[in-house]
């Protein structure tokens, strides 16, 4: 990429440590030290029938309900929005659970923990709730999965010069995989994008530039912790009225800059 993106942001949404839904969050990113972590709170999505509900896994609960709360702040029908689903981590219990089957005497696996094992579970039963046709994509980046979702995202926002739904979501490991793979707490994101309007967004590609930390220490443990969470300094820059210029840490030589207009 070597021309900015500029694009603008029409719905914003977030579910994380003390941040239930994004007007909360708001009010806390542009006072943090009124911030108080606590475990994250996921709602059952209304949008999944009750059948759903019980089968969806915790990584498909948190992306559904931020995914339709952004949508709903953009005042878009959601059947119309392409997507882009990024998490470094899928479904962790359903692989936790796959792994547990595959090593007893009887290599049973159900087929339903078989239809969620799969990357792309939460585009899947986001698009069959909201009966969308549109094009979907799902990325897996280890730490860099917000920046690549959000790279992707833009690109295809201006390319096709239509609005994208952006969600990006993170749950923990059950162990012993979370010894290896530590994530403390379920962090979820979702952006409506759009060509015209909104917050508007310029984003180009700043190398390996050092990306911009949270000047509250206990959200900056947060930012670090959780690969989704890394979203946390452009949500601040969202959630007050400024003009702001930050860095987002990506893949080698892909981290992303990002000036926010003022609003």
């Amino acid at each position: 990429m070597t021309a900015a993106l500029n694009l603008g942001v029409l719905g914003v949404a977030v579910l994380g440590p003390g941040l239930a839904d994004w007007e909360n969050a708001a009010s806390l990113l542009r006072e943090p030290a009124r911030w108080q972590r606590q475990p994250t709170a996921v709602p059952a999505p209304a949008l999944l029938p009750a059948t759903e509900r019980r089968r969806a896994g915790l990584v498909v609960k948190a992306s559904v309900a931020v995914a339709d709360a952004a949508c709903r702040a953009a005042g878009l029908p959601p059947a119309g929005l392409a997507t882009v689903f990024t998490s470094s981590t899928g479904d962790p219990a359903n692989c936790h659970a796959m792994c547990e089957a595959l090593a007893a005497p009887e290599r049973l696996v159900s087929p339903t923990r078989f239809t969620n094992s799969v990357h792309n579970v939460a585009a899947g039963y986001w698009h069959i709730a909201t009966q969308s046709m549109a094009a979907s994509t799902s990325l897996g980046a280890f730490d860099a999965s917000f920046a690549v979702g959000l790279l992707e995202a833009a690109v295809q926002c201006v390319h096709a010069a239509a609005p994208v739904l952006l969600v990006a979501c993170d749950v923990p490991y059950p162990e012993p995989l979370h010894g290896v793979r530590p994530l403390p707490d379920t962090f979820a994101l979702a952006l409506v994008l759009a060509p015209q309007g909104g917050r508007r967004l310029t984003v180009t590609l700043a190398g390996d530039a050092e990306p911009t930390r949270c000047g509250d220490a206990a959200l900056e443990l947060l930012r670090g912790q959780i690969p989704a969470a890394r979203a946390l300094p452009l949500l601040q820059a969202l959630a007050g009225p400024q003009a702001a210029v930050l860095v987002i840490e990506g893949l080698p030589q892909q981290a992303l800059a990002i000036e926010v207009g003022a609003a």
